[in-house]
């Protein structure tokens, strides 16, 4: 029977947390990208290598959209699509921290259809697919339904909540960080916070798993209007992220002015 793209993200995902750890907290060798885009590392690099040759090997018609290899236009002709990003939270890594993430999807026309968050060191496999539930560790998982925002738990840049940007000034919540995008998405899809956000122009490998793991958890998942995500644009960027189950979420972009 063939392999099922959820199968191979999964297998994919396994490879990369092997290469990640045989670097971590190694002292790999790291470098800034072009125009502030902030630190690579040579785990990154070999990651995304290998899952481009892995990936496509076995899915060569399958297009590819990766934070560490150059964007061409060809994937937009692609009815399926690989968004990836081989370490989601370099910086955390870079530090030694454990709460790195790999971060692993398939696209088609324009929607996530399997979806891998694996975090090695935590040993946490977060996986969905469209037809299926939510899972960390083949558990199903759903996300907390809090109506209270004054209770809420959310995880952003403290930048997101610059009184500026509310009507109101700052919704009374509690905030929280974790460096890597994905893996705020998965701990929203697990529960364990009520919402994350972020209002800067977002990178679509740093979402794209996350936002079906969090959506089929039970959370409502659209940019910083409200708008459903599409995935696979020509500038592979969402409009932010608001992620959070209802009427959390309404509540949030209700305050968040326009």
């Amino acid at each position: 029977m063939p392999e099922s793209d959820l199968d191979l993200l999964v297998r994919a995902a396994r490879d990369s947390g092997r290469i990640a750890t045989r670097y971590w907290k190694r002292a790999p060798d790291t470098w800034q990208k072009k125009k502030g885009a902030g630190p690579v590392t040579e785990a990154d690099i070999e990651i995304d290598n290998m899952l481009r040759e892995s990936l496509r090997a076995v899915r060569p018609g399958y297009g590819w959209l990766s934070e560490e290899t150059a964007d061409t236009p060809e994937r937009l002709n692609a009815r399926r699509v690989f968004i990836v990003d081989p370490i989601d939270g370099t910086r955390a890594f870079i530090r030694g921290s454990r709460d790195f993430a790999h971060s692993l999807a398939v696209a088609e026309g324009g929607e996530i259809t399997a979806a891998v968050i694996y975090l090695p060191l935590l040993e946490c496999m977060f996986t969905a697919t469209s037809e299926g539930p939510a899972c960390l560790n083949g558990r199903e998982i759903r996300a907390d339904r809090n109506e209270d925002l004054a209770r809420a738990t959310v995880l952003a840049h403290r930048n997101s909540l610059d009184p500026d940007l509310w009507h109101g000034g700052m919704p009374p919540i509690q905030r929280a960080f974790r460096s890597s995008l994905a893996y705020r998405l998965a701990l929203v899809a697990e529960g364990r916070f009520h919402a994350m956000l972020t209002l800067r122009p977002t990178w679509e490998w740093d979402v794209a798993a996350g936002s079906l793991i969090a959506e089929k958890a039970g959370a409502r998942v659209t940019d910083r209007t409200g708008a459903a995500l599409r995935f696979n644009n020509p500038a592979p960027c969402v409009n932010g992220l608001i992620v959070a189950a209802e009427p959390l979420h309404g509540n949030l972009i209700g305050r968040l002015k326009q």
